[in-house]
């Protein structure tokens, strides 16, 4: 089932998720995830995070396989995130061009790790420990940043943040287009 996605201006975006209770296998949240999924798609993204669908919890989902004709190791690359933890970065650092379903039209170079090291758990409640280097350590962790109540253009140099400050404050007025249902 497709869902609404939560637009910039929205008070969910800038709150810091909450932890899902370890145990056994929460099949609403594998529910919920199978729905993530399908909302990611149908918008036409490669991540989706939580709290852009409205619900303060610390799960997102990716699926980078379409970049794999650049980066044959991401053939595949479907996963699920629930509480992740990234707790360690590179020094090394490079800008890629970032958008986001919660800010249509906007795209802008963003500077980002290029290694991450994390911990999580998968749909199933397996626990993982893995290093993630290049398009994949990006979209983590920009997915990542929206459990931690941030968005891509917080991390914009001053000057480029002001330059979308008119934009930014017309998407609290409603004022953007999405090709996907939004709320």
């Amino acid at each position: 089932m497709t869902l609404p996605i939560v637009v910039y201006g929205s008070p969910i975006l800038r709150n810091r998720s909450e932890a899902l209770p370890a145990g056994e296998v929460d099949t609403e949240v594998v529910k919920l995830a199978g729905d993530m999924f399908d909302t990611m798609y149908a918008a036409e993204g490669v991540g989706l995070a939580a709290p852009q669908i409205g619900r303060n919890i610390r799960l997102f989902v990716i699926d980078i396989s379409p970049w794999a004709d650049d980066e044959p190791e991401l053939k595949d690359f479907k996963r699920t995130f629930i509480n992740p933890e990234i707790y360690w970065s590179s020094e090394e650092t490079d800008y890629y061009n970032e958008g986001c379903l919660s800010l249509p039209g906007i795209n802008e170079d963003v500077l980002r790790p290029v290694t991450i090291k994390m911990r999580y758990l998968d749909e199933r409640y397996t626990p993982h420990d893995e290093e993630f280097t290049g398009r994949a350590a990006r979209v983590i962790q920009h997915e990542y940043d929206h459990l931690e109540g941030a968005v891509f253009t917080d991390r914009l140099t001053p000057l480029r943040r002001s330059l979308l400050k008119r934009k930014l404050e017309g998407f609290a007025k409603g004022k953007y287009f999405a090709a996907y249902r939004t709320k």
